[in-house]
């Protein structure tokens, strides 16, 4: 994969400027990588929203089945999408329709046709990077 969806200058400003991030995939299940990257969002003062079919309440927030099922989900800032890659583009196409900012693809999660689709309606796309790890190099 090309460096096209690490612009340096977007990582930033999804980190440092973002208030709301809404986590596809984020189960109360805290063994998986979500859980972690929905907590250091939490605690770096951001507001989380649990998207996951379940739709259980995940660190103190009310879990919602889809991001169409998002009160208000045009002001999300973020969507991360933490699906398995062959199930990322639907979760970008929802982040689409919805009228999210953003959406940030993590390590290992590619698709790159998503992707262009994301950037061809307008919003900011960062794939196959840790948000932890671009706040620690931010530090």
């Amino acid at each position: 994969m090309s460096a096209e969806f690490a612009d340096q200058d977007v990582i930033r400003r999804l980190l440092n400027e973002s208030r709301t991030w809404a986590f596809v995939g984020l189960g109360d299940n805290p063994a998986r990588e979500v859980y972690d990257q929905a907590r250091l969002m939490r605690q770096r003062g951001k507001r989380i929203i649990p998207v996951h079919p379940a739709a259980r309440e995940v660190l103190g927030e009310k879990g919602y089945a889809s991001l169409a099922d998002v009160p208000d989900a045009a002001e999300i800032d973020v969507v991360g999408v933490y699906r398995r890659a062959e199930h990322a583009g639907a979760a970008v196409d929802e982040a689409i329709t919805v009228g999210a900012k953003a959406v940030w693809l993590p390590l290992q999660v590619i698709d790159e046709a998503a992707a262009r689709r994301a950037r061809a309606a307008g919003l900011d796309v960062v794939m196959d990077r840790c948000p932890a790890v671009e706040w620690a190099l931010r530090r």
